[in-house]
C-alpha cells in the first residue's frame, strides 16, 4: 500500500513538514508495511520555503535584511536540490509577524528587506525564483522591493521619496536607469492565491489594509497613493498594472513585481505541486491525506488542501484531510474532490491545548482515520436488487 501525505502547515502550531512527519507515525500505527511518502505543501503563504528545500532536497540560506519597519531581521530563503532555484518568502523579510500589532502601521512599512532577498539569491548565480508573496506587514506597492534592486522613486523636486504606502502620493517621477539588469535573465515565478486589484473596493488597501493596522482614513489615502504608483509606472515602464488580477497581493508586491521584473503569477499551491513532482507521484498511490490548520468554507475556494485533491482526483485517487478545526462550510470541499474530513480534536479543548499537543492530536487522528480505512477495505458493497 502506497500513501502520500500532503498536508499545508497548521499555522501557529507546526510547520507542514512536522504535519507530515506527524502523519506518517499515525499511518504506520495501523499500517505498519505501508510505503509513506511525505510531500509536505505550501500556498506561497510562511511555509512555502520550508516546505520546497525539503522536499527537493536543497539547503537553506541566511540573509541580514530590512524588515518592515526599518531594522534589520535575519531571513531565511533557500536554494532547491537543483542548485539552479532559490525560493524565499516576502513575510521572512517584510512579514506581519515580525512586528508587533502595536507597531502595524502599512503607511510607513516597506518590502525594502524582500528586494534584498532577491538581490542575495542574484548574487548566489540564481536565475530562477520562486517567491512567496503571503503575510505581507505592507501597503507599498513593491516600491521598496524595487528600491532594493536600483530603482528610483522621485517627488516634484527630485528627492528620493521616504519608504512606505503614504509616500507614494508624492510620486511623480519613477527612475529605472539603474535597475539591477540580472533582472532580464532570470525567471521568477509568484506563488501567490490572490486576485485581488490594485485599487478600488477590492484592492490592496481596501481589503488588506485592515488587519495591517490601516484606519477608514488610512485605507483611502493608501488606495490614492498606489493609484497615483500604477499611473505614473504605466509611463515609466509601459505596463499596466492598475486592474491586472492578483496585482493588489501582499500590499501590492504583486503589481511592483510585474512592473520591475519579469514576474509571473501562478497559483501557490499549484507551483508547489510542480515543484515535488506531486501529479506524477500520486499515480502510483492508493490514497492522499491531507490537511490544514482549519477547513471551513474558504478551503473550497483554492486553499492548499482542494488543490492537492484536485491534482490527485486526475488520477482517481481518493484523497481525505485532516484538520485542526472544521467551521462553518467546511462541507463544501466534497464537491472540490475531498472525499472525507475528520477533525484532530478528539474532546473538548481550548486553543492552547490544541497547539500544545498538536502533534500529538494530528498522529491520533491520522490512526483513527485509517482505521476506519482498514475496515471499509475489507467491506463488499452490493447493489441492491
Amino acid at each position: 500500500m502506497q500513501i502520500i501525505v500532503a498536508p499545508d502547515s497548521f499555522k501557529g502550531s507546526m510547520s507542514a513538514v512536522e504535519v507530515a512527519s506527524a502523519m506518517e507515525k499515525g499511518i504506520l500505527s495501523v499500517f505498519p508495511d505501508a510505503q509513506v511518502i511525505k510531500l509536505p505543501i505550501a500556498d506561497g503563504g510562511e511555509g512555502t520555503t520550508e516546505t520546497l528545500v525539503s522536499a527537493t532536497g536543497g539547503r537553506f540560506m541566511k540573509t541580514k535584511v530590512m524588515g518592515p519597519l526599518g531594522n534589520t531581521v535575519e531571513a531565511v530563503w533557500g536554494i532547491l536540490g537543483d542548485g539552479k532555484t532559490a525560493v524565499l518568502e516576502m513575510a521572512a523579510a517584510s512579514g506581519l509577524t515580525l512586528i508587533s500589532k502595536d507597531e502595524r502601521n502599512p503607511q510607513i512599512t516597506t518590502t525594502y528587506g524582500t528586494g534584498q532577498l532577491i538581490e542575495a539569491a542574484l548574487d548566489q548565480g540564481i536565475r530562477k525564483l520562486i517567491i512567496g508573496i503571503g503575510g505581507s506587514a505592507t501597503n507599498d506597492g513593491g516600491s521598496g522591493m524595487a528600491r532594493a534592486l536600483g530603482v528610483k522613486f522621485l517627488d516634484l523636486e527630485e528627492q528620493e521619496l521616504p519608504h512606505g504606502g503614504a509616500a507614494l502620493r508624492k510620486l511623480a517621477r519613477i527612475d529605472i536607469s539603474q535597475l539591477d539588469k540580472r533582472l532580464g535573465e532570470t525567471t521568477i515565478l509568484v506563488a501567490s492565491d490572490v486576485d485581488n486589484p490594485l485599487c478600488g473596493p477590492k484592492g490592496a488597501s481596501a481589503v488588506y489594509g485592515p488587519q495591517k493596522g490601516a484606519t477608514p482614513m488610512m485605507v483611502e489615502e493608501l488606495d490614492q497613493a498606489l493609484k497615483n504608483y500604477a499611473l505614473i509606472a504605466k509611463k515609466t515602464v509601459a505596463k499596466d498594472v492598475l486592474e491586472r488580477p492578483g496585482a493588489g497581493a501582499a500590499g501590492g508586491l504583486g503589481a511592483g513585481l510585474m512592473l520591475f521584473t519579469p514576474a509571473q503569477l501562478r497559483p501557490g499551491v499549484q507551483l508547489v505541486l510542480e515543484v515535488t513532482g506531486f501529479e506524477e507521484k500520486v499515480k502510483q498511490a492508493d490514497f492522499v491525506i491531507t490537511g490544514e490548520g482549519r477547513t471551513d468554507f474558504q478551503t473550497a475556494h483554492g486553499k492548499a488542501p482542494v488543490g492537492v485533491a484536485k491534482a490527485a482526483q486526475k488520477n482517481n485517487v481518493p484523497t481525505l484531510c485532516i484538520s485542526g478545526g472544521l467551521g462553518s462550510g467546511a462541507e463544501d470541499v466534497y464537491a472540490k474532490g475531498i472525499e472525507g474530513l475528520m477533525s484532530i480534536v478528539p474532546q473538548p479543548m481550548n486553543l492552547e491545548e490544541c497547539i500544545n499537543s498538536a502533534e500529538k492530536l494530528i498522529q491520533g487522528a491520522t490512526s483513527r482515520l485509517c482505521r476506519i480505512l482498514r475496515v471499509g477495505m475489507g467491506i463488499s458493497y452490493k447493489a441492491k436488487a
